[in-house]
């Protein structure tokens, strides 16, 4: 009978989980989990470990940590687990002396149909982009960021309603199960990888950041609307609010709905009423439903206004 190839399985938060636990299931010889260093969290700063040592500790998978993927010490312990196969998902930028040392190669799985949405965020800037179609695809590491030659891909429907984490549980899903797919297809040698077109204009998916997360509420009902689905619930799709005479916080909104209707109230007011709030954009109205304001507890709309005790609120932009 054929042995099943010798796996490291790469990555860190809870998106990767899934896909490990699919080979561990199919009995898939996984030899060694490279994950990111334990992280101080909390008021107490105790180290957190991530989701994927969490689950490998559980099954006695060897685990490594390293803080530097050139470290000697490091290349020698990965060299020592000889690799056939290295499995990447949701982990970090490669050194070629990594993703070259596994004679099957190392591949990655990636939130979206590449070549569109290379980059870090790429279920975020689906949604925020309004995008009806998403999907996964697993490619062959090279030296550049989600460059390399595609293995498998597998298309989802992107419904209205769907927002950052649904769309990522709903891609974590499908990925495992691709993931499995492009090693059984590995391990036979039946791959016929493709080289990624290099078509123009290409969609990007970068990092997330405070100017990029922050509303545009000069923007239409829809781009607003898709932009706080496609934050919610991490980091979140924030701007600034003024209440009474207090300094302006910010408030995050991670979900609301819209309403596209003609009206001549100017752009950024805030039209407040018992058991909602609507803001007035250039094509009409964004709802808020869920909210959080800084130093706050997330909650839904009705809690929020109750909170208020009838001080005046304004959006600051």
């Amino acid at each position: 009978m054929e042995q099943k190839p010798r796996i490291v399985f790469m990555g860190t938060p809870e998106f990767a989980v899934e896909s490990l636990k699919k080979l561990v299931e199919n009995n898939y010889r996984v030899v060694g989990v490279i994950t990111a260093p334990d992280k101080p969290a909390g008021r107490g700063k105790k180290l957190r470990e991530s989701a994927v040592k969490k689950y490998a500790k559980k099954h006695n998978l060897p685990v490594l940590q390293p803080a530097n993927l050139k470290d000697e010490n490091f290349l020698n312990q990965l060299a020592e687990l000889k690799p056939d196969l290295q499995v990447v998902v949701a982990f970090r930028m490669l050194p070629k002396v990594v993703w070259n040392l596994s004679p099957m190669g190392t591949f990655n799985l990636h939130a979206s149909l590449l070549p569109d949405y290379r980059g870090a965020a790429p279920i975020n800037w689906a949604l925020i982009n309004g995008e009806t179609e998403s999907g996964v695809t697993t490619f062959f590491i090279d030296d550049q960021i989600d460059t390399g030659a595609i293995i498998l891909q597998e298309k989802i429907p992107v419904s209205i309603t769907d927002n950052a984490s649904s769309l990522h549980d709903k891609l974590m899903n499908l990925g495992s199960d691709l993931v499995l797919k492009t090693v059984d297809l590995i391990a036979k040698n039946e791959v016929k990888p493709i080289v990624q077109s290099k078509k123009e204009n290409l969609k990007k998916a970068p990092k997330l950041n405070a100017e990029n997360t922050h509303i545009n509420w000069h923007k239409s009902a829809k781009d607003i609307y898709n932009h706080i689905r496609g934050l919610s619930q991490y980091p979140g799709a924030w701007t600034y609010l003024k209440i009474g005479d207090d300094d302006p916080k910010k408030w995050f909104i991670y979900k609301s709905r819209f309403e596209e209707v003609d009206h001549n109230d100017e752009i950024g007011s805030l039209l407040k009423g018992k058991k909602q709030i609507k803001i007035a954009v250039k094509d009409g109205y964004i709802y808020p439903e869920i909210v959080k304001l800084q130093g706050k507890k997330q909650m839904d709309i009705i809690s929020f206004l109750n909170g208020l005790r009838a001080k005046e609120i304004e959006l600051m932009f």
